[in-house]
């Protein structure tokens, strides 16, 4: 969920020794038709972020953000720019940038390559990262607890990665997938997918082609595509009862909803992220869940942090933010008052409700943030094994359970496979908040699908992000009519007020990469702002 900021590529934000251009033939059963077996019987979600040639699309907007990035590196040179960064402010800084994850990190690496360093760095925790986070395994080894993946096309953060040294694995998907409800089980090898109907996934591909990733509310069919959910689109496709199960689980683990709250005009613009493919975006193999960082995501936060030094203070949230319309801005923090010229709001929009702005903003981006659905916080749990014991048995260590507490498991193990990790996106309501009293449920479960070996982990870890009060919601489940009586206030800036975070990213919005690319842009827009004056 990267980041998806933060479990898909916060994205969603993996080890293949099989074959991986293999794909089924039409004489191996799809996902859901071997699910039906399932629902039956209880009835009685290397080469490092390449991009693919063809990638055309992707390709022109890598070209365009690397003149970008050459363009932060070199605005220090151009005329009036260079002063403006150089002379004595007194205790007013240039910018002053609220939030420590990847968005607000990048800018700020950017406003130092540039010549800035009048800037100084905001963040609510006592650590960086947003949503982003490493549990520490021991003898050097993590697990991430929100976002940490990348795939094709995710251009920005894997640039990103290169710069700081940080290297790359493919996602372990090698092996059958373990199908539950109830009692029942089935193992099916799925090659890297998650078995979609191909059928309904080119006709989704189709309409995306429609409906740009970055501003959705501009496609020529917004009036009929923002009137609809995914599950009325679904609807109309006549889905068996194994096959609506299917589309749930992909809609809970990409959006964070069910398809009857998601807006399809939403859905489309995540897939034109994609290159218009939906297997791209919700799949392990070529797709946004195929590459894990060697130490985690939270080590991209981490290496940036070590660099800004005293640039960057911890454990000082944002209370108020007075003059954003004057030529200098206060904010009001619980460490003292700091005074900018400029301020990059490195936010999630619900995350800006905290903060009192004096004036009040302007309508339209008022509402807008009152409006952000944050209502899918997530939940993530790690397992830990002396070995991934699982693999033996030619098992993926994938499991999909139906009407149960767990949503998606899979193999999470380091890229040595020195130990075992299975993490699980698990439904919060459905399991005991107590940590003590979750796992052995989860142990269960595990042992169902994997075998008794599963019962007793060495280590068991739990992040529910709903208690984060600096996270709020991991994704973003934008309902229908969202973004069009919405989406225009989504990205201009209010005053001295810049406006960054995944969310306002033109592409892989709500992902790792989405921030990094929001970060960049935030950078320009704050140099450019002290330029002018």
């Amino acid at each position: 969920m990267g980041l998806r900021e933060p479990f898909r590529g916060e994205g969603r934000d993996s080890c293949r020794s099989h074959s991986s251009d293999h794909k089924p033939s039409g004489a191996v059963p799809l996902f859901m038709s071997n699910f039906e077996q399932v629902v039956n019987m209880e009835n009685k979600r290397t080469q490092e972020a390449s991009e693919k040639p063809s990638d055309k699309r992707a390709l022109t907007r890598r070209r365009f953000f690397g003149k970008a990035a050459g363009g932060v590196a070199m605005v220090g040179a151009l005329p009036g720019v260079a002063s403006a960064l150089d002379k004595d402010n007194g205790d007013v800084l240039d910018v002053v940038i609220i939030g420590g994850g990847l968005a607000g990190l990048t800018a700020a690496r950017d406003l130092r390559r540039a010549g800035c360093e009048s800037f100084l760095v905001l963040e609510a925790r006592d650590r960086v990262g947003g949503r982003t986070y490493n549990h520490d395994l021991g003898n050097g080894y993590v697990s991430e607890a929100g976002g940490q993946w990348i795939g094709p096309g995710q251009t920005a953060v894997a640039d990103l990665a290169r710069e700081l040294g940080v290297g790359t694995f493919t996602t372990y998907y090698d092996g059958e997938t373990v199908l539950l409800a109830g009692d029942g089980r089935v193992a099916i090898d799925l090659h890297g997918t998650f078995g979609t109907d191909p059928k309904i996934a080119a006709q989704l591909d189709e309409l995306a082609r429609e409906v740009p990733s970055g501003a959705p509310w501009k496609s020529k069919r917004v009036a009929e595509l923002d009137k609809m959910t995914l599950g009325d689109f679904l609807a109309r496709q006549k889905l068996k009862p194994e096959d609506q199960i299917g589309w749930d689980m992909t809609s809970l683990l990409s959006g964070g909803t069910l398809p009857a709250k998601m807006g399809l005009l939403h859905f489309l613009s995540m897939i034109n992220s994609a290159n218009s493919r939906y297997e791209q975006l919700d799949s392990i193999k070529d797709s946004a869940q195929e590459t894990r960082f060697i130490g985690g995501s939270q080590l991209l936060s981490d290496k940036m942090a070590q660099a800004l030094g005293d640039k960057l203070r911890l454990k000082s949230p944002v209370r108020q933010i007075r003059d954003w319309n004057q030529a200098v801005v206060s904010l009001q923090t619980d460490t003292g008052t700091v005074r900018a010229r400029c301020v990059i709001a490195a936010l999630s929009p619900p995350l800006c409700n905290q903060i009192k702005f004096d004036p009040p903003l302007p309508a339209p981006r008022a509402e807008l943030q009152r409006r952000w659905p944050a209502h899918a916080p997530g939940r993530k749990t790690a397992h830990v094994y002396a070995k991934p014991f699982w693999r033996e048995k030619g098992l993926s260590g994938g499991i999909l359970q139906v009407n149960g507490p767990l949503i998606w498991a899979y193999d999470n193990s380091p890229p040595d496979a020195s130990m075992g990790v299975i993490n699980a996106f698990v439904v919060q309501s459905m399991l005991p908040d107590d940590p003590k009293l979750a796992e052995p449920i989860l142990s269960g479960i595990f042992a169902q699908a994997l075998g008794k070996e599963a019962l007793k982990p060495q280590q068991f870890h739990d992040l529910d992000w709903g208690h984060e009060p600096w996270t709020i919601s991991c994704v973003s489940p934008i309902p229908p009519g969202f973004w069009s009586r919405h989406g225009e206030a989504l990205r201009p800036q209010a005053g001295r007020l810049i406006w960054s975070g995944t969310e306002t990213a033109d592409i892989w919005a709500g992902y790792m990469d989405g921030a990094v690319r929001s970060g960049h842009i935030a950078a320009l827009q704050a140099l450019q702002a002290l330029r002018q004056g």
